[in-house]
């Protein structure tokens, strides 16, 4: 899905690409008048770059994956304009990330950013208003192109120079999504995501955790955040908090993020999951873990309960626990 035409490109910019069929459709637009894309995508314990991954890989453009951990761990605690629906700080995200995008694309040598957003596709941060604080707060107002919805907006720099053609950028508003469709039939684009999901900040039950851990722990250990994505998490009496794994995946996530500081637990002779309680884990927390442990494993070992691998400070030792009751744990649940 290159651009066809054999001249040199008339310039470069550098598109951000989530992945979606916006940003995916951005960078077709633009290379329909021989410019040269490459795109960027940012990664952080609340979304993930496989989306954009697999659009770079069908739209054989060249990727540059930034870690944008530090910048929205900051928004989630202190955001400028407020959060979404959930604890999506969305407008703060778009302008910090255009603002990153602007640094390489100053060290890349590029002409011009991109972005697929859509003048009022989305109510809260789509919306002109939204569209103008990012486009002010982001450093790069006036070298950054929005070839979906561009009609409705002013021209900046690389329009007015000619290094983008305006004639043949789109004036797509509102929710629908026929003309992308329709636009991605012409483009020979088959497979694109639902536009809902993506990141987990919009999913209130995921908010949940994220509340807890900034009331207790903090956000400051980017390791603490990054587990907020793995297994169940509970809030255990003693004030510890206690990770399950929920499969195999999880199992071997937790047990490869434990540190010399945490305690591990996990059924040693039967499957069932391993539980994480980082930090300086009490005995009473410690010994409901194991409980808790004994009540996801599949069977017992014997009457009095199952048996359990234990590591604290650098010590591994074996227990018998007895299973704690579903419905005095599932209160702890986050």
């Amino acid at each position: 899905m290159n651009a066809t035409n054999s001249e040199a490109p008339r310039g470069r910019g550098l598109s951000l690409l989530s992945g979606g069929l916006d940003s995916t459709l951005a960078i077709c637009v633009l290379r329909a008048q021989g410019l040269h894309i490459e795109a960027v995508v940012f990664e952080s314990p609340f979304f993930t770059s496989r989306p954009a991954r697999k659009a770079a890989a069908l739209l054989d453009v060249r990727l540059h994956v930034v870690d944008f951990s530090h910048e929205i761990v900051g928004l989630v605690q202190h955001p400028p304009h407020g959060f979404g629906g959930a604890m999506n700080p969305c407008v703060d995200c778009h302008a910090a990330m255009i603002q990153r995008a602007g640094v390489l694309m100053e060290e890349l040598g590029f002409d011009f950013l991109a972005t697929g957003e859509v003048l009022n596709q989305r109510p809260m941060s789509q919306n002109r208003r939204s569209l103008q604080i990012v486009q002010q707060d982001c450093g790069y107002a006036d070298r950054l192109v929005r070839p979906l919805c561009a009609q409705h907006l002013e021209p900046t720099e690389p329009e007015r120079r000619g290094i983008v053609d305006r004639t043949r950028l789109l004036a797509l508003h509102g929710r629908s999504r026929q003309a992308q469709m329709a636009l991605a039939k012409e483009y020979g684009i088959r497979e694109y995501p639902s536009p809902a999901g993506g990141c987990l900040l919009t999913e209130t039950g995921f908010c949940r955790r994220i509340q807890d851990l900034m009331a207790r722990e903090g956000m400051a250990d980017l390791r603490l955040v990054r587990l907020l994505r793995t297994g169940r998490h509970l809030r255990l009496p003693g004030g510890g908090k206690c990770i399950v794994g929920r499969n195999r995946a999880d199992n071997e996530t937790l047990a490869a993020a434990a540190t010399d500081g945490d305690a591990l637990v996990w059924s040693v002779n039967v499957p069932g999951p391993t539980l994480l309680l980082p930090g300086s884990a009490g005995d009473y927390d410690l010994a409901l873990a194991c409980g808790i442990c004994a009540a996801y494993a599949d069977k017992r070992t014997d009457a009095a309960g199952t048996l359990v691998g234990v590591q604290r400070s650098g010590v591994v030792q074996e227990r018998v626990a007895a299973p704690v009751a579903r419905e005095r744990f599932e209160a702890w649940i986050l």
